[in-house]
């Protein structure tokens, strides 16, 4: 013991600060939610323990499963729509020219500018009255003020429009990023025999592409599973939080509600249990399937 002291005491003590802040900021916190997710705990009382009670409730609620059933739709949409037009877009203008480069410009500054101003353009742009942008296209084409914000059918179809536009320019750079990492010899030798640029899409380009698909694929739906500021900043009012009959109440805003508003903490962290949980097992499927095609 005494040897090691020596030899490394001073490393250890440089990175002491660094486990001393992520146990006191990242380990307990995790523990303590977990500890809670199993007690009846309001914020204004001590946690008094109750089991699987919270689990039991939370499963017998339906605005639960409500958000779980509009988290689930939204992630497959946003995911979905956004990984095959990021491709496409990568496809066509991945070349090293000017027009190309502003392209890409253009689509990645979502990422770069979005946040609670870009929800605030987005608000204005599908407001239900007739001076929103999208009603005001509407009008010039003489049809009438569509309720965006306001009506149930428009919720999903306006989050999944401003999810995508947010995260496509990002996969629009992981996607020219991977291109130009497939060898060229490769089109080279396909052209020489004859393949079509359908033929060397299916057989050269996806294959070649498939690690980047996936990592493209497992990010988003993880970050669509954990949205919370779009629907809150579009729908989220004072006596709700879901937006018209709930349509865009998200597990995220549903944990915030119960939590923040309610102050029903231990069955909030019920929630972010059952959330983690659900987040692993996705994370996990894809992790077998990258490691399945790995060793193929």
């Amino acid at each position: 013991m005494r040897p090691t002291w020596r030899r490394h005491g001073r490393d250890m003590l440089l990175v002491a600060p660094f486990f001393a802040l992520f146990g006191l900021f990242g380990v307990w916190p995790v523990l303590r939610s977990a500890w809670l997710s199993f007690t009846d705990y309001h914020a204004t009382d001590d946690p008094a323990w109750v089991g699987t009670r919270n689990y039991a409730e939370l499963f017998a609620d339906e605005r639960f499963w409500q958000a779980l059933g509009n988290t689930a739709t939204y992630m497959a949409s946003v995911s979905v729509i956004a990984v095959v037009l990021g491709l496409v877009l990568a496809l066509n203008f991945g070349s090293n020219s000017r027009l190309h480069q502003c392209v890409r410009v253009a689509f990645f500054l979502p990422a770069v500018a979005g946040g609670v101003g870009a929800i605030s353009a987005w608000k204005w742009l599908a407001n239900s009255e007739a001076y929103g942008f999208f009603n005001s296209l509407r009008a010039a084409l003489g049809l009438e003020p569509a309720r965006f914000l306001g009506d149930p059918q428009w919720t999903m179809p306006v989050l999944v429009l401003v999810g995508v536009w947010s995260v496509l320019g990002y996969n629009l750079i992981i996607f020219v990023a991977g291109l130009r990492a497939i060898p060229q010899e490769l089109y080279q030798a396909a052209r020489l025999d004859g393949a079509s640029r359908w033929q060397q899409l299916l057989h050269i380009t996806l294959p070649n592409l498939r690690p980047t698909l996936v990592y493209v694929s497992v990010t988003g739906m993880v970050a669509s599973f954990q949205v919370f500021y779009e629907p809150y900043l579009l729908y989220g009012a004072v006596d709700t939080l879901g937006g018209p009959l709930d349509s865009a109440l998200m597990l995220v805003t549903y944990l915030f509600d119960r939590g923040f508003r309610q102050l029903d903490l231990g069955l909030a962290s019920a929630a972010a249990w059952v959330m983690t949980t659900l987040l692993f097992g996705l994370t996990w499927l894809n992790l077998r399937f990258i490691g399945k095609e790995e060793r193929r």
